[in-house]
């Protein structure tokens, strides 16, 4: 485990391995644990590098709200601090966010993305805004089932590993949920992201109830030429449902851009 000093933040990461690097940036309400089913599946010869958004995981948790635009330094600064350049960013939800805006901030980082399960816009303002009246009222629990029910399929919420996520969701600070939540009630990228030409894969999941496939497909056809993938009977984390799946896409992708 590694910790970034950043002056106003402490990211934690991983950085493993050596050659191409991908960057992974995980969900709300998730640690980078996120991706570990898929990382084993992935080819060798890549540096594989996660980390934990402010307010998760075990970085720290600086007082919210958050901006996107911070959210998006703090990726940009890991990244300088870590020297990478021409990176594949492997975002999911808000982490495809950050995908977005560091991709029109930084070419020199990313020199192609993967936006999973992710929009240039997610929900409104005002709902974003009810989800954090709940937290600061109650803290993440009492909005837990209701989470889990967007996340994942039906199937996988009948088996024992729903409670794993289900903990990792609630043990997440409730101020750092806040913080992010509010990053994306205030973000509308679809201008922005409209004006990128990066190499782009779109991943979605069929059954996924906070970023629905018809939200992800128009997310990618912002982007001239991004490829869209649907991997059936999933919800909104595919790579902890489907890591099969999911690390033939990615790799798939990763090939045919010659990060591989």
């Amino acid at each position: 485990m590694r910790i970034a000093d950043l002056g106003d933040v402490l990211i934690h990461y991983a950085d493993e391995g050596e050659g191409a690097p991908v960057v992974f940036a995980n969900s709300l309400g998730t640690d980078f644990r996120l991706w570990d089913a898929v990382l084993p599946l992935l080819p060798r010869g890549l540096r594989v590098i996660r980390y934990d958004k402010r307010g998760h995981g075990l970085s720290s948790c600086p007082r919210a709200p958050y901006s996107m635009g911070a959210l998006v330094a703090d990726a940009e600064r890991l990244l300088d601090h870590l020297g990478v350049k021409d990176c594949v960013f492997v975002g999911l939800s808000i982490g495809g966010m950050i995908a977005q805006g560091l991709a029109v901030k930084r070419m020199d980082q990313v020199r192609a993305m993967v936006l999973s399960n992710t929009a240039a816009r997610i929900g409104t303002r005002e709902t974003w805004d009810e989800r954090i009246a709940a937290v600061r009222a109650g803290g993440i629990e009492p909005i837990a089932d209701a989470v889990m029910e967007r996340w994942f399929s039906k199937p996988f919420r009948a088996t024992p590993e729903l409670q794993l996520w289900r903990n990792m969701l609630v043990r997440q600070p409730a101020e750092g949920y806040a913080g992010c939540c509010a990053a994306i009630a205030g973000t509308d990228f679809c201008a922005t992201t409209a004006s990128l030409t990066l190499p782009t894969l779109a991943i979605a999941g069929s059954e996924d109830g906070s970023t629905p496939p018809d939200l992800v497909r128009e997310t990618a056809g912002l982007v001239k030429g991004a490829r869209f993938q649907l991997i059936r009977g999933a919800g909104h984390l595919p790579c902890v449902e489907k890591p099969e799946e999911y690390a033939a896409v990615l790799t798939a992708f990763l090939r045919d851009i010659g990060h591989v």
